[in-house]
C-alpha cells in the first residue's frame, strides 16, 4: 500500500469549488477556468440533446461540473 498522500487531497473539494465559482463570477471570461467550464457545459448540453435518456439541462450541468472538477483536481 502506498503511504504517500495525493497532492490534491490537502483541501476540501467543496470549498475549493466554491472559491473557484466565486472567482469565475467575479472575473468573468478573464478567469482561467471560465472558458473550459463553459466549453464543457456546451458539450454536455449537446450530448444531452443527442442521448435519449439524458435531457440537455442535465447534460449542461454534468458537463460544466466535470470540467470544473478537472480544473480543481487535474
Amino acid at each position: 500500500m502506498d503511504d504517500r498522500e495525493p497532492q490534491h487531497q490537502d483541501h476540501d473539494l467543496v470549498s475549493d469549488a466554491g472559491d473557484e465559482i466565486k472567482g469565475m463570477a467575479k472575473d468573468g471570461l478573464n478567469h482561467p477556468s471560465t472558458k473550459p467550464v463553459l466549453t464543457g457545459a456546451a458539450i454536455g448540453a449537446i450530448a444531452g440533446g443527442v442521448l435519449p435518456v439524458v435531457t440537455w439541462p442535465l447534460g449542461l450541468v454534468a458537463g460544466a461540473g466535470f470540467m470544473l472538477y478537472k480544473r480543481l483536481r487535474p
